[in-house]
């Protein structure tokens, strides 16, 4: 079994919930708009990192592609930032993250779990800060939704 921490739009903030988070997962998964290279580099220093650039991601996060296929203890994800690059027809994954508007959403459809993690750096729009904790295990996994405090 794998813990993995999935979280997205970070926007240049790693808080300390954050971090205590990843010190103990086992895979990072984020879905673009880190907007600093600093933050992207913490999570490239953590255990099996899967990354992709948002649009907010300037010329410094070229290396980073803008969707990645992976699997993880069976199951099959495919990472975007916005859902809008996420192709259609798509078969083969079990779940699709995408970020982008920083607001949670998880639904199924058709048999696939499209999750959003929301945004968990600075708060935007009014909305909620939160990411999300999965736990995987030989193609089987289980999503928890993580709230974050407001700050001030």
């Amino acid at each position: 079994m794998k813990k993995i921490v999935l979280l997205s739009d970070t926007h240049g903030l790693l808080r300390e919930e954050v971090k205590a988070l990843l010190a103990e997962a086992d895979a990072v998964v984020h879905a673009g708009d880190f907007d600093t290279p600093e933050v992207a580099d913490a999570l490239r220093a953590c255990a099996e990192p899967h990354l992709v650039r948002g649009n907010n991601d300037g010329a410094w996060a070229e290396d980073l592609p803008r969707t990645l296929a992976f699997t993880i203890e069976g199951v099959r994800f495919f990472l975007a930032h916005n859902r809008r690059d996420v192709p259609r027809g798509l078969n083969g994954v079990d779940v699709v993250v995408c970020g982008h508007s920083h607001k949670y959403a998880s639904e199924d459809r058709g048999g696939v779990l499209w999750l959003n993690p929301g945004g968990c750096g600075r708060r935007r729009f009014g909305l909620e800060l939160t990411l999300c904790l999965m736990e995987v295990d030989a193609g089987r996994y289980r999503v928890e939704k993580i709230f974050l405090p407001r700050e001030g």
